[in-house]
């Protein structure tokens, strides 16, 4: 009895098909090492770090240098000062939210160019890298930081 691999299930994609498509996932994500490295060399032209979750969670952590647009409250009104030119690399708690998506996505319906951090804040700080808070860190015996808040 002959057993298939698991791994195989689904044929792999030929290789310029799966050239394309990984081109096409590097063009969407920002790994946090490179976005790191601009910040400290101080090539950040050309693009915005924009926090998409709710203002609470920007003022508790958030990656220096970003703007807090939070998703739910993007309307052709509240982005129409936003500059055209520039690229907007959204991020959000971690890879188990998704409000750097619903933002970039929101983003690019309204005509401008995104980008989403790998990983979000969690991967950030995991590195890490340092974040901006309006409000002292919380101790595991403190008060609870706040969620998500997507």
């Amino acid at each position: 009895m002959t057993t298939e691999p698991r791994v195989l299930t689904f044929p792999a994609l030929d290789s310029a098909t799966a050239a394309a498509l990984l081109r096409a996932e590097l063009a969407l994500d920002v790994d946090p090492d490179d976005l790191v490295r601009d910040l400290a060399a101080g090539t950040q032209h050309g693009y915005v770090i924009v926090e998409t979750r709710a203002p609470e969670a920007f003022s508790s952590a958030r990656i220096p240098g970003a703007i807090n647009l939070p998703y739910r409250d993007m309307t052709p009104e509240s982005v129409s000062r936003l500059d055209r030119e520039l690229v907007y690399v959204c991020y959000c708690e971690s890879i188990n939210c998704n409000a750097a998506t619903k933002g970039a996505l929101k983003l690019a319906e309204l005509g401008f160019k995104v980008k989403r951090l790998s990983g979000g804040l969690t991967a950030w700080q995991a590195a890490g890298y340092p974040v901006d808070r309006d409000t002292p860190a919380l101790s595991l015996d403190s008060a609870p930081t706040p969620r998500c808040a997507c």
